[in-house]
């Protein structure tokens, strides 16, 4: 068998490639890793399994509350909750372990199983391994006493939607907010939070139907939430994805605030408040060059990791730093959380613009994106893509050329035979040429 975790849990074609059987023996390898790595206490062991609204959720639901229950887990059922909210609850519960079925912004047919440690902390890539190389090993089975029992928490799920009010640091009195909740995850959460703070909440995409998830709607098709927050001239909109870890904004106007900006009004806010540790953001190789010029700027230092909210996660716990986040909008706040949360982010964004009495727009022109162009090419060798020669000085005249404004980084895929490159210039026109000769050096030189 071949690695089957991905760089977020295990994700694919719900019933196709991610089958009721795997999810039991997964759930049951899970059990068994997460016990001898001294998660469990010489007490009955329990988790936390949570899932978002696609209709494949509750078959897999169904077959991973198996799988913990025949190895002796007892299993705290909470229903369709937000992926931080999953984390959140694992360690509210003091549960060894934490189950979330999602697969986050993908399209409804696919689905996912990510598991979570004591403490709502994401598996390190050892843990996964180790958990595959379980799969399918014999093991001696409780009976009796011994297995597991199943109940559902939803009162926990209260406890979650009191701890993202009590972390806002205001009121949200006076502010008009649209949410675009994706028919997801946080179709319930994410209204209760902004309602109890005090905010005039214009929910859309908040009817699941096990179908609808994220089609046309939340953080990847922002075209309902611009309109919806001009059309009821709100103060700002925000959107989640499926699982409502990440969020995106809309200011007054309907323009796009991302993941860059949001961090970028976040650590401001928060050296601001004397909060943020050391005045260090971690953040991502794909974060615009404009970010790291705007907070270095202001004073904040910027560490960048590769993509994905793990390896930023990984260098916020190494350096002992409370916040960090991607482009795409996956804002980590350690203070409050162990993972990205959308509503997290969105309502500590909404008391910014209630403390600071500025617009979105205005807090947003804090950094200036430069244009940034990604190229896509398929069909070579993506080994090659930091050791060939060729290449590499092409890569190096390119960065001279350059300079201070711009920037060049080639990524090879993780899962395709393609390589990314992306150029950041002082104009589109420039990053566009830049990006465009690379592209077809990286054709030439990489040809499978």
């Amino acid at each position: 068998m071949g690695r089957i975790f991905g760089t977020d849990g295990v994700r694919g074609v719900a019933n196709r490639d991610l089958t009721a059987e795997l999810a039991v023996d997964l759930a049951v390898a899970a059990a068994h890793i997460l016990g001898e790595v001294g998660a469990f206490a010489d007490q009955r062991p329990t988790a936390v399994v949570a899932r978002d609204p696609r209709a494949s959720g509750e078959f897999l639901e169904a077959a991973v509350v198996a799988g913990l229950a025949s190895a002796g887990v007892d299993v705290h059922r909470l229903g369709v909750v937000p992926t931080p909210g999953a984390a959140f609850l694992t360690s509210h519960l003091a549960a060894d372990m934490g189950v979330m079925i999602s697969a986050s912004h993908n399209p409804m047919p696919d689905n996912g199983i990510k598991f979570l440690a004591r403490g709502g902390l994401k598996l390190d890539d050892d843990l996964e391994l180790l958990i595959e190389q379980r799969l399918e090993e014999p093991w001696e089975r409780p009976v009796g006493a011994d297995v597991g029992r199943i109940g559902d928490s939803q009162p926990g799920v209260a406890a979650y939607v009191d701890h993202l009010v009590k972390s806002t640091p205001c009121r949200l009195d006076g502010l008009k907010i649209v949410l675009d909740c994706a028919n997801g995850a946080a179709f319930k959460v994410g209204p209760q939070v902004f309602e109890q703070l005090g905010a005039t909440v214009i929910a859309i995409h908040a009817e699941p139907d096990g179908l609808n998830i994220n089609h046309n709607c939340g953080s990847t098709h922002l075209d309902d939430l611009q309109k919806a927050v001009v059309l009821h001239r709100a103060d700002a909109g925000f959107a989640f994805d499926g699982d409502a870890d990440r969020c995106l904004a809309v200011d007054e106007s309907g323009a796009v605030v991302d993941g860059d900006h949001i961090l970028a009004i976040l650590a401001l806010a928060a050296r601001d408040a004397g909060r943020l540790t050391d005045d260090t953001v971690v953040a991502t190789v794909m974060s615009n060059l404009g970010f790291v010029h705007a907070l270095q700027a202001a004073g904040i230092s910027v560490i960048q990791t590769a993509v994905g909210d793990r390896y930023v996660l990984e260098a916020m716990r190494a350096g002992g730093f409370n916040m960090g986040g991607e482009q795409s909008g996956h804002v980590i706040m350690g203070d409050y959380a162990t993972t990205g949360d959308g509503v997290l982010t969105a309502a500590h964004l909404a008391a910014r613009l209630r403390e600071s009495g500025s617009t979105l727009s205005e807090l947003a022109a804090v950094m200036t994106r430069l244009p940034q162009v990604l190229v896509n090419v398929p069909g070579v060798d993506k080994r090659r893509a930091h050791t060939d020669p060729t290449l590499q000085g092409e890569v190096a005249i390119a960065t001279s050329r350059l300079g201070d404004s711009g920037r060049v980084l080639l990524r090879p895929s993780g899962t395709e035979p393609l390589v990314r490159v992306m150029v950041e210039a002082a104009t589109h026109e420039e990053a566009t040429e830049v990006a465009e000769h690379l592209a077809d050096v990286v054709a030439r030189t990489l040809r499978s």
